[in-house]
């Protein structure tokens, strides 16, 4: 069949509150021009993150009554870490509440001064942790990643003649660990090749580093190698995932992503020394190594939703959905990072606004026309989420691509939910002439896009 179904039926319903746009005015004006601070009832489609907004499955529900609420030793633990195991192949499972913990508490024993932690392109929190440990988070991306408007199958890879050229520059000592993350979320939701895990792992290997993924969406990634990388398209999910992780030496993950729940994470070591290091800070800010900040229900969810996810019938659909987002806006000469990602949909402001120059924040730009127009919450990464200042002269410093994220959260909206949103899109780029830039009102010394206010130009 040409038409591919949500492999699931509803049975539950939540309503969508419709605002007018006069509402919509007063909404963003009080929120600063912030989506992140518009009260979730008065948006229409949430597409702000992908992140702990999933629809959970009946059997997910069922988990969430049996979990095992024991302080110590629950069952709802032994089963979430024999799964979490049997994907990773790691030893050592360490539950959290969700990946910013996993990654507070890895760079927090790793990290420090002088310390420098490559990846193919760091999301916020994980920067924001790297860096709040006092080491600094470099991007290696591949050039073609970098190019929103270029074809290619894995825009999401690391530059590994890059990555051993700063290993010798920079000294195997000063270098923790190396960090992959797949997909990519800040280059697009672009995936990682297996080969290019296998030639960064050969280079940790070489220099004797360990490597580490950040997992949270490991699914899609594995689906992307089935479709795209010679030799896996025989290959099972389960195998493709089990296949990445053995290259690997320790893992975080978000399960609020590709475990398909509300809340939960968890950070998978191999190092015993490591690991026990990391479980004695978890008892400090999470709790008990067999709970780690989550009830014994999260623990069950988690568990079925990292079984669910691996589903090639599900993995299809929510490949294919995105897409179709994706097609629609460029059939209308709306300019993305192109092939459209896994989890999201990301506009080129660059190209969507040539007349608003990065430091006036042209992304930021079109996430409040996308409200004001149509009640949609999207979100900017460019420079409000990425940009710097110079440390000498305080003139800002913008990142590489200025980008407009539509997350599309699991398993949530029909397609006539997408089609409105694409609707919605073709409107505000025929009237992009008009938009204007925007500045800070405040912005926190980290993090600065959750908080921060703007006004318009």
């Amino acid at each position: 069949m040409k038409t591919i179904i949500e492999p699931f039926r509803i049975k539950s319903v939540e309503p969508i509150r419709f605002t007018t746009r006069e509402e919509r005015e007063k909404i963003l004006t009080d929120a600063g021009f912030n989506s992140f601070l518009i009260h979730a009832d008065d948006v229409l489609i949430d597409l702000l993150t992908d992140s702990g907004t999933s629809a959970m499955s009946a059997k997910q529900w069922a988990g969430i009554m049996e979990g095992d609420e024991s302080y110590a030793g629950s069952r709802s633990f032994y089963r979430f870490e024999s799964i979490v195991k049997s994907i990773t192949g790691h030893e050592f499972i360490i539950p959290t509440h969700q990946g910013r913990a996993a990654e507070k508490i890895l760079f927090s024993i790793v990290g420090g001064e002088g310390k420098f932690i490559p990846n193919n392109t760091h999301f916020d929190t994980t920067r924001a942790n790297v860096e709040f440990s006092g080491a600094e988070a470099v991007d290696l991306l591949c050039d073609v990643g970098k190019k929103p408007e270029v074809r290619a199958d894995f825009k999401g890879n690391m530059n590994v003649d890059k990555l051993e050229d700063f290993i010798k520059k920079t000294r195997r000592e000063n270098i923790p660990l190396v960090m992959m993350t797949i997909t990519n979320n800040s280059g697009g939701g672009q995936p990682v090749s297996m080969q290019n895990i296998k030639d960064v792992k050969s280079v940790c290997d070489k220099y004797e580093l360990p490597f580490f993924m950040d997992a949270c969406r490991f699914a899609e990634n594995a689906y992307f190698i089935k479709l795209r990388e010679p030799g896996y398209s025989e290959k099972s999910i389960p195998e493709i995932c089990r296949e990445m992780f053995s290259y690997t030496d320790g893992a975080t993950m978000s399960a609020k992503k590709d475990a398909l729940v509300n809340i939960g994470g968890f950070l998978s070591i191999n190092n015993d020394d490591l690991a026990t290091k990391c479980r004695n800070l978890l008892i400090v800010t999470e709790g008990f190594p067999t709970y780690g900040g989550l009830a014994g229900r999260d623990l069950e969810a988690v568990a079925q939703g990292l079984e669910e996810v691996m589903d090639e019938h599900y993995l299809e659909y929510r490949i294919r959905s995105t897409a179709y987002l994706g097609e629609k806006m460029l059939v209308n000469g709306i300019p993305i990072i192109e092939p459209p990602g896994g989890h999201a949909i990301y506009i080129d402001a660059k190209r969507f606004l040539p007349h608003i120059p990065q430091n006036l924040f042209p992304g930021q730009s079109i996430v409040c026309e996308l409200y004001l127009q149509g009640g949609i919450r999207a979100v900017e990464i460019g420079s409000v989420m990425f940009g710097k200042y110079d440390k000498k002269t305080g003139e800002p410093i913008s990142p590489d691509m200025e980008l407009v994220r539509l997350a599309i959260p699991r398993r949530v909206y029909t397609q006539s939910h997408i089609d409105y949103v694409a609707e919605v899109l073709i409107d505000v780029y025929k009237n992009r002439n008009n938009l204007r830039g925007y500045k800070f009102t405040y912005e926190a010394p980290m993090l600065r896009h959750f908080t921060a206010r703007f006004e318009q130009l």
